[in-house]
């Protein structure tokens, strides 16, 4: 049996046995099966957190997908992200020839086969993304949605070379490489605080010998932190929102508001220039976002009559109403779930499909929206300081 990616720790008396793979490495699962018959392990630990085992083990999951409820519940954009990140894994893959997460499907088969218990070892994913979101700033965020974007709707090919780099590099951690480079404090919860994580869940495993399939570029990590003890409560606690992006949420509206009604008092012909202002910014920004997606044409009105409302209220967004109205008129197939995953590969599927679409309503007119609020602002700002 081949050691290469295989390293071996004994602690207190058990056994583990880490093998570092590549996602979309056809060898790397072949070597995860093999290392399991032959070591006949007691716990097998996989690099995935109960969201995507059950993902992995529930293929037709998005069929039951309801989009409304999505929407609702202000998940919209996490799931875009999240679907945006499996393409670019699918991608890879299917230049590869080989399921995304083969070795993590090997790894859970192969536990089943030798009676060994299995373990998820990774932390939450939503987790982990609200760790990274929370730290990054307004500009961080920004540049990261770019970043990923702009890597996904690529359209080069992946060389055996690059292929080989992966083996030392998580897939997630491939994807963000340029922005962690930029942004330091972004490996921290990225790469760290899931070594440390992943870590002491594979010492907790159950048994004298515990097999371990992780991204090769957890395993330097995992070595160092596997002889320290760590707190999984505090590794898994989703950190307190910043209140000033709350305060400036408020504050705009309710000055916006202040500065309208004073105009209109002291120069009603100005108040009311004001007010055709905010909306024409507004809405036309919103309704454009909506137009880029290609919204029903109901969904972009919706968005221009939505979104001066609902941004003098931070509670609300223009993209929830457009949204919903995409979706009632272009509600999702079952084709539509079912081709989800071929189409989420380009830029064209991602625009195609219904439910990627309708994801794209509601985060495009979000942005619209949200750049008519600035624009309209300082039109409103300036027509005041001009009627002083």
């Amino acid at each position: 049996m081949s050691e290469e990616n295989i390293t071996r720790i004994d602690l207190d008396g058990k056994e583990i046995i880490l093998i570092g793979t590549a996602h979309v490495s056809k060898q790397s699962a072949e070597q995860v099966k093999e290392v399991i018959e032959a070591e006949q392990p007691d716990s097998v630990c996989v690099e995935l957190d109960k969201q995507r085992y059950q993902s992995i083990m529930d293929g037709n999951k998005w069929k039951e997908t309801d989009i409304f409820k999505v929407i609702k519940e202000k998940k919209t954009t996490l799931l875009l992200m999240n679907l945006v990140i499996s393409s670019f894994q699918k991608r890879m893959a299917k230049q590869m020839g080989i399921k995304p997460g083969q070795e993590m499907i090997q790894g859970i088969e192969s536990a089943e086969a030798v009676g060994a218990d299995l373990v998820l070892a990774d932390r939450n994913i939503q987790i982990t993304f609200s760790r990274i979101w929370n730290g990054i700033g307004f500009r961080g965020k920004a540049k990261l949605l770019m970043q990923i974007f702009f890597s996904i709707f690529s359209n080069e090919s992946i060389s055996e070379e690059e292929l080989e780099k992966l083996k030392s590099e998580d897939m997630l951690n491939a994807l963000l490489k340029e922005f962690t480079e930029n942004f330091p404090e972004l490996k921290k919860p990225l790469i760290d605080e899931r070594d440390q994580y992943l870590a002491q869940k594979i010492k907790e495993a159950p048994g004298e010998k515990v097999v371990a399939v992780l991204g090769a570029a957890h395993v330097p990590g995992i070595k160092e932190e596997i002889r320290k003890e760590h707190d999984l409560s505090r590794l898994t606690k989703i950190p307190p929102k910043s209140k000033v992006p709350k305060i400036i949420g408020w504050s705009i509206p309710v000055l916006i508001l202040a500065v309208v009604a004073y105009t209109f008092i002291a120069n009603p012909s100005a108040g009311f220039q004001q007010t055709i202002s905010w909306v024409l910014w507004n809405g036309t920004f919103s309704a454009l976002g909506a137009l880029i997606a290609f919204a029903h044409p109901l969904a972009i009105v919706t968005a221009f009559i939505a979104a001066p409302i609902t941004s003098l209220n931070p509670l609300l967004a223009a993209g929830w109403f457009a949204g919903i109205v995409q979706a009632f008129f272009r509600r999702p197939s079952v084709k539509d779930f079912e081709t989800l995953s071929e189409d989420v590969f380009s830029a064209k599927g991602f625009w195609h499909n219904n439910v990627t679409r309708i994801l794209l309503v509601v985060v495009l007119s979000n942005l619209g929206s949200t750049v008519g609020t600035f624009i309209g602002g300082a039109d409103v700002i300036r027509l005041f300081l001009e009627n002083l």
